[in-house]
Formats: C-alpha cells, sequence, structure tokens
C-alpha cells in the first residue's frame, strides 16, 4: 500500500522541525535587536513546489500561516492539507491574473499581491459571490517605481497603478478589506536601502489607511532587516523547508 500525498514521514518532519527552530530563532533575535515583541512578526511559510504533506508536517509543529504562489499548485495544496486536517491560513503571495480571481478567493485567506485597480476588482466580485466574510488583501509596493515589474508605485498618479488609487480602491471595495501592504526588496539593491525607502512609503500610507497596519516583507536572506524596519509579516521557503532540489 503506497502513502498518501499528506503522509509525514519521521525524517521530513524532523528536518522541518530542525528549519522552523532556526527560523523561529532568527526571528526573535531580530525582535529583540530592533527592541520589537516577538508577537508583533508572524512567520508565513512559503510552501510553493513542497507536498501538501509538508503544510500537514508544518501545521502539526504550529506553523500557522502558509504561502504560495501559483494557483494552480496551490488550489489542490489546499483541499489536500485540509482534508488531512490541516487548515494554516493561506496567503496567496505571487502575481495574480484576474481570470485566477474566482479560484483563488476560495481557499486563499489572505492576497498579498494586488497592485492594481482592475485587479482588485476582479477579486472584490469573486470574493462578493463565493465568500461570507471580506477577504484581507495586501497592496504589493514597487520599492524601485519601476512600472515593467510587479507592484503598486507609490510616487505615481496612474490610476489604475498608483498607490493611493489601489489602496482606495481596496478600502471601498464591499468583498475585501485593506490589511496592509506587501514589498519585495527589488533585484540589485541592498535590503537596508530597500526597506528603508518601504518604510518611508509605508508611514505615509498610514496616514490615510491607519487601521491598515500589516506589512510583509523580507524572506530567507533578509528577513532580519525586514523587522528592524518594521515587517510584521516575514515570507520564509529555502530557509524552513530546504531546497527543493534536495528533497527525496
Amino acid at each position: 500500500m503506497t502513502d498518501s500525498p499528506t503522509t509525514v514521514r519521521p525524517d521530513r518532519r524532523a528536518e522541518l522541525a530542525a528549519g522552523l527552530a532556526r527560523v523561529r530563532a532568527r526571528i526573535a533575535d531580530a525582535c529583540a535587536a530592533a527592541g520589537r515583541d516577538r508577537g508583533e512578526v508572524t512567520l508565513v511559510a512559503v510552501t510553493k513546489t513542497y507536498p501538501a504533506a509538508d503544510v500537514v508536517a508544518l501545521a502539526g509543529l504550529g506553523v500557522t500561516d502558509v504561502g504560495e504562489n501559483r494557483d494552480q499548485e496551490a488550489a489542490p495544496k489546499a483541499a489536500e492539507a485540509a482534508a488531512a486536517g490541516a487548515t494554516p491560513r493561506w496567503h496567496f503571495i505571487g502575481q495574480l491574473q484576474r481570470n485566477k480571481a474566482r479560484s483563488v478567493v476560495r481557499y486563499a485567506d489572505v492576497v498579498q499581491s494586488v497592485d492594481s485597480v482592475r485587479l482588485a476588482a476582479a477579486l472584490d466580485g469573486a470574493a462578493a459571490a463565493a465568500r461570507d466574510r471580506p477577504l484581507d488583501v495586501l497592496v504589493q509596493v514597487s520599492v524601485d517605481g519601476d512600472p515593467a515589474r510587479g507592484g503598486a508605485l507609490p510616487d505615481a498618479a496612474d490610476p489604475d497603478r498608483g498607490l493611493g488609487a489601489v489602496a482606495a480602491a481596496v478600502a471601498g471595495a464591499d468583498g475585501l478589506r485593506l490589511a496592509g501592504l506587501m514589498a519585495v526588496a527589488p533585484l540589485g539593491w541592498e535590503p537596508d536601502r530597500a526597506f528603508a525607502r518601504l518604510a518611508e512609503v509605508v508611514a505615509r500610507f498610514r496616514v490615510d489607511h491607519p487601521e491598515a497596519t500589516v506589512l510583509s516583507a523580507g524572506m530567507s536572506g533578509d528577513l532580519e532587516i525586514a523587522i528592524e524596519y518594521g515587517a510584521t509579516h516575514v515570507r520564509v521557503g529555502s530557509a524552513l523547508l530546504g531546497m527543493r532540489s534536495t528533497l527525496r
């Protein structure tokens, strides 16, 4: 008899427990260094390319939040994990096409990557039709302001991509709740520079949206610096789960 897709091997559970202990220690040390309470920072385990069994194992180890970046992978994985009794808070963190909105709102608790008014409208319509409570949304910010890459533009009056316009669209949507901002440090930027710039954007944003207190920033390589600059959520994949090619 073969194992089910959500069967957790003891050796893999031990690997995940060790990775989780290391990441939790890094977060605790970063909070202490920044003079912040450890409870202010949530770990989002990024499980893209990893099996549902890892989600089940992480949930059993106390991980409450899981991130995915492709709907084609996330939707069945969430269903498999739920069938095995694991119901973490699912974060969609990748670039999202509007035609995937109806699928994503059925399993995601948070969408972290809304960067246009058109995408906000698509999610609003899908959420209103499929959910009994609003979908939490983070507006993804373009730290370097490059319109060729993902992210709302903090210094632009663009009616579709400007940060102010996107935030207003989310805040005014019945099916959505504006929870805060998300950002990725641009390639080629030192994390200190990127997150210092982000902190400036956040300060201006919260003048208009003081209730939107979530800041998702920082990954395996730069989570300490993100926490120093105010991140409330860090998205960690490889430091927690290992490199995908090494898994058996």
